[in-house]
Formats: structure tokens, C-alpha cells, sequence
């Protein structure tokens, strides 16, 4: 209540962020026909004017999403494949953590995203370039440890394509428990790279996802 009294008394608009994060979750809720300007409003307490504060219009919005999804998901995943490894296999390591780390890849943003990109096609242009980004800088990671071309292409498209199939089954389905998902990685590890991780690398992969004492 107090919020509110501010709002109506100050005459606050909000910030760009919070209209940004609104977005961002009607998007993740109910796609990218929930994303307009009233409706947003409405779910933050603020007046239709008060955007106009911020943005030009709605696709000034929508192009602010399109960059966070850019920023998050692809910036994200081209710096992990460039992050220091010894071996091929702490590499693909590394990228792993992507997948379980909202924060460095946020899957149910990439699956709204891609929903998205079907009725849009300047999005569904992006999205293509995406996917040509981030499956290029995977396969710069597997010939950094000499990998012939060839290999490192294929190498790195199912990586990829593993991880978006994953996204696109699971993004409906029940979410499944991380200790599973923990101990199966070392062994896509392994079917990815051609090559066994070390324990010492398992254990370090493990150890920047370990489960509260008692779960799993």
C-alpha cells in the first residue's frame, strides 16, 4: 500500500528495468501476445503514460528484450567457450555450467524466443544469426585443442542442437531434479569430446553445482 501511495503522490513511473523484467516475465508466461503496453501497466500498479517515459513504443520494448535474450543467452555462451580449459573435456565442462545456470543461459527465455520467432520475421532472422554465433564459437573451441574443422563442426552443432532439443522438450514438462542431470554430464562429456574427463575435472564440475546437503 505504502508503494502505492508513492506512486500517486510522486507521480513515479517506474524505471526502464522494471518495465523491461514485466515484459520479460508476460513473455515467459503467455508469449509475445501478452506483451503490450496496458496490460504491463496494469501488472505494475503504473499508468499507460509512464512508459512513454521510458520507451517510444511497444517495439522499443520488444527491442529491449531482444537484447537482453542476446546479451544473456549468446554473450553468455560465446565468452564460456573462450573461458580458460586444460583439456577439451574441462572446455565442454565449462559450457555445461550454461545449462544450469539460469543466470549465464536462461532457457525458458530461449524457448519464448523461439516461440516468438515464428510469427516475426526480422526475430526469426536474429534467431538464425544466433544459432550461426554461438555454434561457430563452439567449434573455435574444439579446434583451439585440434580438432580438424570437419569434426569440430559437427562436434559443435550437436552440443548445440542437444541442448535446444532439451530446452524445447523439458520447457513443458516436469522439472527434472539437478543430481541426475549432475552425474549424466560427464558422460555427454565424454560422448561429445571423444575423450574421458579427468576425476579431478568432475570433481571440480560437480563442486560448482553442489546440492544442499541432504537432496539428490
Amino acid at each position: 500500500m505504502k508503494e502505492a501511495l508513492i506512486d500517486k503522490t510522486t507521480g513515479w513511473r517506474g524505471t526502464r528495468d522494471i518495465w523491461i523484467r514485466a515484459a520479460y516475465e508476460a513473455l515467459l508466461e503467455n508469449g509475445i501476445d501478452a506483451v503490450k503496453v496496458m496490460p504491463l501497466a496494469e501488472r505494475l500498479g503504473l499508468s499507460r503514460t509512464s512508459f512513454y517515459g521510458h520507451f517510444s513504443d511497444r517495439n522499443d520494448l520488444l527491442n529491449a528484450l531482444v537484447t537482453h535474450w542476446q546479451a544473456r543467452n549468446t554473450g553468455n555462451l560465446v565468452r564460456r567457450t573462450e573461458d580458460y580449459a586444460e583439456t577439451i573435456t574441462e572446455a565442454v565442462l565449462n559450457v555445461f555450467d550454461l545449462w544450469l545456470r539460469p543466470d549465464l543461459f536462461d532457457s525458458r527465455l530461449e524457448f519464448a524466443v523461439r516461440n516468438w520467432a515464428h510469427t516475426d520475421a526480422e526475430l526469426a532472422g536474429l534467431l538464425e544469426e544466433a544459432d550461426r554465433v554461438r555454434i561457430e564459437a563452439l567449434q573455435a573451441m574444439f579446434e583451439r585443442f585440434s580438432y580438424e574443422a570437419a569434426y569440430a563442426n559437427i562436434r559443435a552443432n550437436t552440443v548445440y542442437q542437444t541442448q535446444i532439443g532439451y530446452i524445447s522438450m523439458k520447457k513443458d514438462g516436469p522439472e527434472e531434479p539437478l543430481a541426475p542431470r549432475l552425474k549424466r554430464m560427464p558422460h555427454y562429456a565424454e560422448i561429445f569430446t571423444g575423450r574421458t574427463a579427468t576425476e579431478a575435472e568432475i570433481a571440480r564440475f560437480l563442486a560448482r553445482h553442489s546440492l544442499p546437503e541432504g537432496t539428490g
